[in-house]
């Protein structure tokens, strides 16, 4: 089944954590210091981005969810430049502020793509600071606002609250989803999802030399915390998704290029929280984070995968978007096709004994735009017009043989006794019809017409006529008793 992209627009997405900035300051280092044996770096260019749980927001944004992020910062010119980038990213940010902290800052020093050296500026908040953060989001009602809630935990003391958190989004009766840190994992008892990496992992429940061991551990794990579902991450092996009473998924890795890991737990969090809250199975979800997590190793620093991207990674994998398709995954196809300026051509029929005519009819519809919809009459509405006897092959079988066609980009069935609303619907740029029938005459063409696209007639080629080869076939049955 093609792995289609759920309506991200719709999610609503609570984001609690950790709020770092992380800068980037990066130039030319061609010497030495005279002071001392290390490189001197030009600095030519600065550069901040939001990082640890505003990270994770930025991710959830970048996909087109509705985000709301929760943390503390202090009152600074850090916290400005944070403000200002998660502005620009249309994210909600209830962010409580404290003159007497610093906020967290993360500073990496880089020349030619290589991080030299890390600076980290922080006061860790106390206890107290993280009530006034839980108080916040009670008297806000933000939990019950949002449909799955991250905690995304970098050990800054703004989750020290966590159990209480917890129990918020299960009363609200929705997901909580938790990036962790540290080797104490009991203060997620409860949690819907944990997401650490194979590092953190084991220094929960001991290295784990083979597969067998960290899916009997991690099952372990899920018992002793109530724990509904552990995703760990495991770098070059991929993905592990747990759960109780159900086998287990390994996800292959999907990063072809390992430039910087920097905030991929972020992504990946972000991602899973993004498609469950629009929808998504957890599978799905999972999916998804291990597609984006390819894409965001490949950039340098802490970064977010967009929707765009992550559509087009599906579409370069062969997982979105062709063969045979429902009718909600042809209009996203379609949509994405658009997008890259690809002209949309759309036919119909029944197909049912494909012969030489219709794979020259296929090929001369497909030179006239980029991609080809078939659109194809399920059993029930042949019969309505042909009779009890057709089809001759079940709709499973047509669908099967069109979409092998090289010339096909898309098979979709139809229902109705006519295609009129399925073209109406997708809207094709030019519309195809074999034979002799005038435009006007032809399902869907003036709704096509008015849309600004064009109807094309392709000749007919007589000597293949289906309908009489059929009719053929049904008097070989009835005189033999079998078709041959």
């Amino acid at each position: 089944m093609p792995m289609t992209l759920p309506p991200f627009q719709q999610a609503r997405v609570l984001v609690v954590g950790d709020i770092v900035l992380d800068r980037y300051w990066s130039g030319a280092s061609d010497r030495i210091s005279p002071e001392a044996p290390v490189p001197v770096v030009n600095v030519q260019q600065r550069e901040d981005r939001p990082g640890g749980a505003a990270n994770v927001a930025m991710n959830v944004a970048s996909l087109g969810a509705n985000t709301c992020l929760v943390g503390l910062t202090g009152v600074d010119e850090a916290a400005e430049a944070l403000n200002r980038a998660l502005r620009a990213a249309n994210i909600t940010s209830q962010i409580i502020t404290d003159p007497a902290y610093q906020t967290l800052v993360k500073l990496r020093v880089l020349s030619q793509h290589q991080q030299l050296l890390r600076l980290d500026f922080e006061t860790r908040f106390q206890p107290s600071d993280a009530e006034i953060l839980l108080a916040h989001i009670q008297q806000q009602a933000l939990v019950d606002s949002a449909e799955v809630m991250v905690l995304s935990d970098y050990a800054k003391g703004a989750l020290s609250t966590i159990p209480a958190l917890i129990q918020l989004g299960r009363a609200a009766g929705i997901p909580v989803l938790i990036d962790p840190k540290g080797s104490d994992f009991s203060r997620y008892r409860g949690a819907s999802l944990l997401t650490p990496n194979l590092a953190e992992f084991q220094a929960v429940v001991g290295h784990c030399p083979d597969e067998s061991t960290l899916v009997a551990r991690g099952m372990q794990l899920l018992t002793d915390y109530d724990i509904a579902a552990l995703l760990i991450t495991r770098s070059e092996q991929g993905m592990t998704l747990l759960r109780r009473q159900q086998p287990p998924l390994h996800l292959s890795t999907q990063a072809q290029t390992v430039f910087d890991v920097t905030g991929a737990g972020d992504t990946v969090v972000a991602v899973v929280a993004a498609a469950l809250a629009a929808g998504a199975s957890l599978e799905r979800a999972c999916e998804l984070a291990n597609v984006a997590a390819g894409l965001v190793v490949k950039k340098l620093g802490t970064a977010s995968v967009t929707y765009q991207e992550l559509e087009q990674a599906l579409l370069s994998r062969g997982t979105l978007g062709y063969g045979i398709l429902s009718e909600q995954q042809l209009k996203q196809a379609v949509a994405i096709a658009r997008r890259r300026g690809e002209r949309i051509v759309m036919t119909h029929g029944c197909f049912d004994i494909l012969h030489a005519g219709h794979v020259n009819y296929l090929s001369q519809a497909r030179q006239l735009g980029d991609r080809l919809i078939v659109a194809i009459n399920s059993d029930v509405s042949i019969r309505r017009f042909k009779g009890a006897q057709s089809p001759i092959y079940p709709l499973a079988q047509r669908l099967q043989v069109v979409a092998a066609l090289s010339a096909v980009d898309w098979v979709v069935l139809f229902d109705d006794e006519s295609p009129e609303r399925l073209i109406t619907t997708i809207l094709p740029d030019v519309l195809v019809n074999g034979g002799d029938a005038q435009p006007e005459a032809i399902a869907g063409a003036q709704a096509v017409q008015q849309a600004g696209g064009t109807v094309q007639i392709l000749d007919f080629i007589a000597d293949c006529a289906i309908t009489a080869t059929i009719h053929q076939l049904h008097q070989k049955r009835a005189g033999i008793g079998v078709l041959g």
